[in-house]
């Protein structure tokens, strides 16, 4: 497959010039043709990641597997520095193996460029990091920044030097006419702009800083400034300033220049890790000398000032503090007393999100829900590293659930849980919902044990609090337990008492997980009653735009399909299950649904087909260290006959270079595009061709019109002043007598038949 170099990677867009830097530009770049660690060193200020993100975008079409930047301002704690780079890097953290194991797996076969940036109060980690990676991937090759080598034999280190004079002065100008665009360099004070470049040091960031104070100040005026603060530094002493020092000044001259109120949202700021949007400055930094309608203002300000960085990220605007301006920032909140209220505040704004979002899952906004706690998680890291309140942590790794399970973050999860259910031990409501989503991750992960353990206490709290809904998880989760262990007899009468329970609470979510669990089971009885169910789990999440559990329910539908031996309609289910997959990131459902698609493509003689399906298959357990067999014994069976079948067909040769091609997507949603993109047409529509005339009714038809065009069961009866109920009759309606299972299968039918409506 040929990859779009510009797709592959994670470099933000750069929303400023680069300005100067063409020799060392050219000579880091040579530098990383002849080895394979490469580490800017200098100190700060000196522009080493500015540097670094130029090369690696240079560098872009020199990596097929991409370019990638891991940024560990935001990691504190040592043993998370692997984290941090399979979260960069889209690899999931099941918790089934140390992730540094995990990232070797994933990259043995890969060969991109990783920037890992800001590594100087780490660098013991990094070390660690960059030799167990670099003798597990012969193809990767590390650019590393930090103001102190890693201290590893394969190092190869590139000291930045201050910029050229003339690049200082272009810089300069770059930067002033950005915030003051008459600004020029002429005659006239061409000496002074070059006396002020070099009383910075000519530091990228004591320059940048500069430049916009001279949006209000001439550089004459600039210069006489500055030169006094310098004298004040050194006390007249006849040694060089350090740059360091000189920096320091500078941002202490321009923290003065700032009012009070850009001052105070400054220190404030500074709680936040690895960046923050406006919502989360207003909720946080307002109060106490900043109205919440003052906040923008103030942001954009100190934007301007350069010492906020504005970016984007999934086209939603984002800001961030130079790691160097946070710290400042962050010694004067902890000088004017407020730095634990602040941290409180950032924790309840984090922890309302994550309830908020949890609350919302059963419904549209899934993937954009995922995205933004992808986003913010080094700020949920940090909100559940506050301290002072164990019940909110608790609180937070509950509502985080989602995000741990389906997002893929299981072993942070695990470890957050554990932690927290620790320092925690009273018997509330928060630590009876923590225990069942602790159970979950934990099943998730195979541990039985902790399952069981986990769901006991939880089981006895539910009872003692009178909870129902803590309840209704327990046996789910105990069903799922008894599932995964074989014990059918035990799984479905849990799985039923769920449903009932889940149902009567009018809680979609777990009645969706449930149902869908039930279906699978009824498939491994051979209990005809499984495609009922499993059609009843689809309607209910169609019904409220519910994307990833209908995507099992329609992964479960498939299987019930392939047990009664319906192979056309097993890759129909299939199909709609891996588009309603794209976007999620999620390894195990999308290979567990490539396995299943791969079991009718080679029974109806597509072998070669069949085998790069099982390639994809191949890869995406490979890359997060599991197999199939970890999913119980049916589908270790179904593969083998499978690839039996296709070996049988090809040849051992020939199947292991459709195992390759299949292989060779990075990916869930590479490998979601191939399968979609390398078989035939949909199908949805195929289990009942349309007969004329059609055998819907008139309003039928105008419901299957308004189907097609995406709208819900509500929306469709606001449109047509009827009533849900009614909506949901004729929607069932439609299914039943074309024999479909889910309301894609009607808007397919709309569209290749484009009934009319009169």
């Amino acid at each position: 497959m040929t990859i779009e170099i510009s797709e592959v990677g994670n470099l933000p867009a750069a929303l400023t010039t680069f300005v100067g830097r063409h020799r060392e530009l050219a000579e880091v770049r040579r530098g990383l043709g002849t080895t394979r660690l490469l580490t800017l060193t200098g100190a700060g200020g000196m522009g080493k990641t500015r540097l670094a993100l130029e090369v690696a975008a240079a560098s872009a079409t020199d990596f097929a597997d991409g370019v990638w930047l891991v940024d560990l301002a935001p990691v504190t704690d040592p043993s998370l520095t692997a984290n941090a780079m399979a979260t960069a890097l889209g690899v999931p953290d099941l918790g089934t193996r140390p992730v540094i194991d995990q990232l070797a797996a994933f990259l043995a076969h890969r060969a991109p460029l990783v920037v890992l940036d800001n590594c100087e109060h780490l660098v013991d980690a990094c070390a660690e990091l960059a030799h167990t990676l670099l003798s597990a991937s012969p193809g990767l090759r590390i650019l590393a920044t930090s103001r102190r080598t890693l201290g590893i034999p394969s190092e190869r280190v590139f000291t930045v030097p201050p910029l050229a004079p003339d690049d200082a002065v272009a810089l300069l100008l770059d930067r002033t006419t950005a915030v003051r665009p008459e600004f020029r360099i002429t005659d006239g004070n061409r000496a002074q702009v070059r006396q002020l470049c070099d009383g910075l040091d000519r530091l990228p960031l004591a320059i940048k800083l500069a430049a916009s104070r001279l949006r209000t100040l001439t550089v004459d005026e600039a210069l006489h400034r500055l030169e006094d603060r310098f004298r004040l530094l050194t006390s007249g002493s006849p040694v060089a300033r350090p740059h360091q020092r000189t920096l320091r000044a500078l941002i202490d001259w321009s923290h003065e220049l700032c009012t009070p109120a850009e001052r105070l949202l400054w220190h404030r700021l500074s709680v936040f890790a690895g960046g923050f949007g406006l919502d989360a400055a207003e909720a946080v930094c307002a109060g106490d000398g900043i109205d919440g309608d003052e906040v923008l203002d103030l942001l954009d300000r100190l934007v301007v000032q350069s010492v906020v960085l504005a970016t984007e990220h999934e086209g939603r605007p984002r800001y961030r503090l130079l790691e160097t301006i946070r710290q400042y920032g962050r010694e004067r909140l902890a000088e004017s007393g407020e730095e634990e209220g602040l941290l409180r505040r950032h924790r309840d704004f984090f922890l309302a999100l994550a309830e908020r979002l949890a609350d919302r899952w059963f419904g549209p906004g899934q993937q954009e829900g995922l995205v933004r706690l992808r986003v913010e998680h080094a700020n949920l890291r940090a909100a559940l590293d506050c301290g002072g309140d164990p019940q909110a942590a608790l609180a937070l790794a509950a509502a985080l659930r989602y995000h741990w399970c389906v997002g893929g973050f299981l072993g942070e999860g695990r470890r957050q849980f554990d932690r927290v259910l620790a320092a925690a031990p009273e018997p509330t409501p928060a630590r009876a919902r923590a225990l069942w989503a602790a159970a979950w991750v934990a099943g998730l992960q195979g541990d039985l044990g902790a399952v069981h353990r986990w769901l006991d206490e939880a089981g006895e709290l539910g009872e003692r609090l009178d909870d129902p809904v803590v309840r209704a998880y327990v046996q789910s989760l105990r069903g799922t337990s008894a599932y995964f262990r074989g014990q059918m007899e035990e799984a479905v009468p849990m799985f039923e008492g769920a449903v009932t329970a889940h149902a009567a609470l009018d809680e979609g979510a777990g009645t969706v997980f449930t149902l869908f669990l039930l279906t699978a089971a009824h498939t491994a009885n051979g209990d005809p009653r499984a495609a009922e169910t499993g059609r009843q789990a689809v309607a209910l999440a169609e019904a409220h735009g519910e994307r990833w559990g209908r995507a099992q329910a329609l992964w479960a539908l498939g299987h019930a399909a392939w047990a009664r031996g319906d192979g056309e309609e097993a890759i129909a289910l299939t199909r709609l299950a891996l588009e309603a997959q794209r976007g999620f990131n999620e390894y195990v459902g999308t290979a567990l649904a490539l396995e299943l698609l791969a079991w009718p493509t080679a029974a109806g003689g597509d072998h070669q087909r069949a085998g790069r399906l099982l390639g994809a298959v191949r890869s995406l357990f490979r890359d997060i260290g599991t197999s199939l067999e970890a999913f119980g014994p049916y589908g270790a069976e179904q593969h083998a006959r499978c690839e039996e079948a296709v070996v049988r067909a090809l040849g051992p040769a020939a199947y292991e270079n459709a195992l390759a091609e299949g292989g060779s997507h990075r990916g869930p949603d590479e490998a979601i595009a191939f399968a979609l993109r390398t078989e035939p047409e949909p199908i949805a529509a195929i289990p009942a061709p349309a007969p004329a005339p059609s055998p819907l009714t008139l309003r039928e038809r105008e419901v299957a019109e308004l189907v097609a065009k995406g709208m819900s069961n509500r929306q469709i009866a606001s449109a047509l002043g009827r009533s849900p109920r009614t909506v949901d009759g004729h929607v069932e309606n439609i299914l039943a007598k074309f024999g479909f299972v889910c309301r894609a299968q009607i808007a397919a039918w709309w569209t290749a038949n484009q009934a009319p409506t009169a």
